[in-house]
């Protein structure tokens, strides 16, 4: 979303260059995953219905799995926690969440090149994608 509020002018170009039909709500989905990436589909439903009243929740799920069938958003299911998703894709990033508020923060490939992490036996897999969460306290948590 653009500092005064607006839809962001490429949320339409992203949904339609992943091959998707570009609505109302789809371009309100993308703009608030910009304003709130690993926002959870419940979170992103209050942000749109304040820019699309006659939005869904359903048609904000919906959303969500297009764009996650499409490439165009990352699902994240941090353990003990609802599915989150992301803008960021592609990129074979990792999280760090803390254990205390949830919050999740975005850590790079931990070491080379993607999948950035070999295992110790592949049982014949051709490993693409390791996807890893640290759990911790976050800065705010511990001080409290």
């Amino acid at each position: 979303m653009s500092s005064r509020g607006l839809p962001s002018p490429d949320a339409g170009e992203r949904i339609r260059a992943a091959g998707l039909r570009v609505t109302d709500s789809r371009r309100a989905v993308i703009d608030a995953l910009d304003a709130y990436p690993h926002a959870g589909a419940d979170e992103l439903f209050e942000v749109v219905a304040r820019s699309v009243p006659n939005t869904s929740l359903q048609s904000v799920y919906n959303a969500l799995n297009d764009f996650t069938v499409a490439g165009l958003v990352r699902r994240i299911e941090p353990a003990g926690q609802p599915g989150r998703f992301e803008l960021r894709v592609g990129d074979n990033h990792h999280h760090l969440v803390c254990s205390r508020c949830g919050a999740v923060e975005d850590v790079d490939c931990v070491v080379g090149e993607p999948p950035c992490l070999t295992p110790s036996d592949t049982h014949g897999f051709s490993v693409h994608v390791a996807e890893i969460t640290f759990w911790g306290v976050c800065p705010a948590c511990a001080a409290t």
